[in-house]
This record gives structure tokens, sequence and C-alpha cells, in this order.
């Protein structure tokens, strides 16, 4: 049998471990945002972006590198670490290593939202109609989830319950797009479904940090009960985790996080599903400490993807939901065909 002691030494290499690889993270994301200054059509040395962010001249590069890539570099960080950090929640919760944001709906919904700002004809009419509308169908996906799941759901009938609200989600959205009288609007429609950060501004930022970081704070909130998770719900039970609450705080938390990260910039998958399962094993497998590594590496991988879009040949920008997807499939597949050699 250990003794305390014993049990105790066990503990101290794993706390050592805890802070390197959040500390590498945050060092290659701050790398990272600084590299995003310089990304764009117009070169910039670093003293031009330096004397830019001091600001004061009102010229062409500081309405550059402040009304544009400051904004731009804020919202890729923030989506990048929501993404993230619920991808691994999710995965933890539902002990589902193909779980991510979409699986609840919420994504959907929060796309149908927004759908319903341009289809209204709100969007026009003011600049936060669409991220607001974004922020209004997260909410009711949350809503309908937990009137079909029930108060005391079982994680298989929350997982159900999103499937039928991303259905209904899509669904909407496919008939909005195939009701709009101006093909034009329908057309921006599916632009913006792509996912773009371009010409977003720091009204966006502060709608969507206002928020994530409750979302945030939720999320962060269920560490400790993922990990008694990891052994089981019955485990997890004895051990005086209140499941109905763990659950209703990683779905509301999900929901203001990627709810608000939908409404700025559409949609953008396959961040809280590559992101998790690439830091996993750099944690030891467990979920509670993979929390804050997902949301730096979400944060970190968004903002070098955003890079790459500006960085691509010229014409039009690729949407950046696009690149994620075109490296996000070929991952997922990889991952479908493991655990299924696992499985056999």
């Amino acid at each position: 049998m250990r003794t305390m002691t014993d049990h105790a030494n066990a503990a101290e290499p794993r706390a050592s471990l805890s802070w390197p690889l959040p500390a590498a993270l945050g060092a290659l994301m701050v790398l990272a945002a600084i590299g995003s200054l310089f990304a764009g059509s117009v070169a910039m040395s670093p003293g031009e972006v330096a004397r830019a962010l001091i600001g004061g001249e009102r010229d062409v590069l500081e309405i550059i590198v402040w009304q544009l890539r400051v904004p731009r570099t804020l919202l890729a960080m923030l989506i990048g670490a929501s993404l993230g950090l619920s991808g691994a929640v999710l995965q933890g919760l539902l002990r589902n290593p193909l779980a991510e944001p979409g699986l609840l709906g919420i994504s959907g919904a929060a796309a149908f939202g927004a759908v319903v700002a341009f289809y209204s004809g709100f969007a026009a009419l003011f600049l936060l109609a669409l991220p607001l509308g974004g922020m209004a169908g997260a909410a009711g996906a949350v809503t309908l989830l937990l009137l079909l799941s029930g108060p005391s759901a079982s994680t298989l009938t929350l997982i159900l319950a999103g499937v039928a609200v991303s259905s209904l989600a899509g669904a909407l959205t496919a008939l909005a797009l195939n009701l709009s009288p101006n093909p034009y609007a329908a057309t921006e429609i599916i632009f913006w479904m792509m996912g773009s950060l371009a010409d977003r501004s720091f009204e966006h930022v502060q709608m969507a940090a206002a928020c994530m970081l409750p979302g945030w704070m939720l999320l962060f909130s269920v560490r400790r009960a993922l990990d008694a998770l990891s052994l089981g719900e019955g485990a997890a039970t004895s051990l005086g985790f209140d499941l109905r609450s763990v659950r209703l705080r990683a779905v509301f938390g999900t929901a203001l996080a990627v709810g608000a990260a939908v409404s700025v910039s559409g949609t953008i998958g396959f961040i809280g599903l590559v992101v998790p399962h690439l830091l996993r094993p750099l944690v030891g497998q467990e979920p509670g400490r993979l929390l804050a590594a997902s949301a730096l590496g979400g944060a970190l991988l968004l903002t070098l993807t955003d890079i790459v879009v500006r960085l691509l040949a010229p014409g039009p920008e690729i949407k950046i939901g696009v690149l994620t997807a075109l490296f996000g499939a070929p991952f997922f597949l990889v991952l479908l065909l493991r655990l299924r050699r696992e499985a056999s």
C-alpha cells in the first residue's frame, strides 16, 4: 500500500510538469500575435509597426494597424481560445474523442441567428445586428437543448438532443437561403457562413469578449469534475460532484463562448476537435490539465491560420473556415480510423 508520502512524491512531478506547456503555448501565441501585425497586403517594417502602435500621427499605416490588424488579431486569439477550450470540455464531459462545439448544435444555431439578421435586413441597419443575431441563436439553441434533454439529462440524451438541435438549425438556415428573394443577399450569407476575420472592428472584439469571458469562467469551473468523470459517472457522483450542475455549466459556458465566436466570425470548424487531441498526450491524458493548454493552443492555431490566409497568393481572400476545414477534415478521418483500429 502506498503511503501519503508516496502520493506526495508522485504528485510533485505532475505539478512540476503542469506549467511548462501552457507557458510555451502562451509564448508562441504572443509571437504569433506580433507576427499577425505584419501580415497583410501592405508590407510594413518593424519600425513602422512600432510607430503605428505608439500612435499620434494618424497616418495610413496607423489606421491599417489599429483599425484592421489589431482587432483581427485579438479576435483570432479570443475565438481560437473559445473553440479550443469548449472542445476540450465537451470531450471530457461526454467522454467522446469526436466531440466538438458543433455537436450540441450551438454553432449551427448561432449561424442561423446571424442568417436571420441578414435575411430580415437588420444587418444592413447597424453594425452589431449580425453578432446580436448570432448570440440570440445560441441562446435559443441552449433553451431548446435543455427542453429536449430535460433537467437531469444523461450524457447520451444530451448528445441526441444536440444532434436534433444541430439538424434543425441546419434545415432552417437552408430554408432561409432557399427563400431569400435577393440572390446577392444569399451569396453574402453563404460567404459569411464560411468564416472570416476580415473587416472586424473593436466593437466586435468588445461584444465577443463580453460573452466569452463569463463562458470561459463557467468552462474552467468544471475542471475538477472532468478529472472525476474520467473514472465514470458513478465515481464522479461518489466523489461529491453534482453532474447536473456540471452539465449545465458546461453547456452554458459553451453557448456563451462559441455563440459569441460564431456571431462575429461565422462558422470556423475543427479547431475544437483538433487542438485537444494534439495536446492531450502532453498533459498525461488528464482532462482538467488539458483546458488551459487547449485554450492557448486554439488561440495559437487560429492566429497562425489567419496569418496564412493573409499571406496566400493575391486575389480573393480564402475564408478562414474553409482553410481550417481543409486541414481538419483529413485529421478527423485519421482519428476515426485510429479509433476503429483500437476498437477492433
